[in-house]
């Protein structure tokens, strides 16, 4: 298969390109900055802004399905790069024929997601990082599930939970809408994501995704996803 990913450098895109290529995929890596993407067998590298019609038409053209893993920081502005990217993605996809797309949202968009259990979480960190610092970020996200829900494509919204980094896929559990866990690792999401392309078992819905069987150090988390990055 042929694979457009779209935030290929990024910290998710990165490990789906890497499993896609292991896997025997084609990948199209679509970046602003193709410097920071290394030429290997099986990689194309296409230039194009994540938000440009014209640009996004010209990077999955030849493509069979199209996965989205771009991202944005938290911030008090509007926030308008996930369901501007949707709009261009979607209509791109739409021109060529292409239907399969699958696009990384957070468990953050169901409305009654919340994690069995866990109270800190739920009570402290979710309405303080999440619903506040992050309100902005979430409320895009729920922009571009809307645009996705509104085309005819097989488009599946992908929702992990709180992203932090692991070396290796383990057992990962997912679910309809979103899966009742606090964690997700980004090799993890990857892996379902990949998975989910060829066995479209959530179609046209979203698919929850949570690492069950290892969890993050808290501190270390809120470092290296918060303050590191800033």
């Amino acid at each position: 298969m042929r694979i457009a990913i779209f935030g290929s450098n990024g910290p998710t895109g990165r490990h789906l390109t890497d499993q896609a290529l292991a896997a025997g995929h084609e990948v199209v890596a679509v970046t602003r900055r193709p410097g920071s993407i290394a030429e290997r067998p099986g990689l194309t590298v296409a230039v194009a802004d994540a938000t440009n019609p014209v640009e996004v038409k010209a990077a999955v053209s030849g493509t069979d399905a199209v996965v989205s893993a771009l991202g944005a920081r938290f911030s008090k502005e509007q926030i308008t790069t996930y369901s501007a990217s949707a709009t261009a993605i979607t209509e791109a996809m739409a021109d060529h024929g292409i239907k399969r797309l699958l696009v990384i949202s957070s468990s953050i968009a169901d409305p009654n997601w919340r994690p069995t259990g866990a109270h800190f979480f739920n009570y402290v960190l979710d309405p303080l990082v999440n619903r506040r610092l992050g309100r902005t970020l979430h409320e895009d996200m729920r922009r571009m599930e809307a645009v996705i829900r509104d085309t005819d494509l097989d488009w599946t919204l992908v929702r992990p939970s709180g992203l932090f980094e692991h070396p290796e896929v383990t057992d990962f559990h997912t679910e309809e809408n979103s899966a009742d866990g606090v964690f997700t690792a980004r090799a993890d999401l990857a892996a379902s994501m990949l998975r989910e392309l060829t066995q479209r078992a959530y179609v046209r819905t979203a698919m929850g995704v949570i690492t069950t069987s290892v969890k993050p150090n808290i501190a270390k988390l809120i470092w290296a996803e918060g303050v590191k990055k800033k």
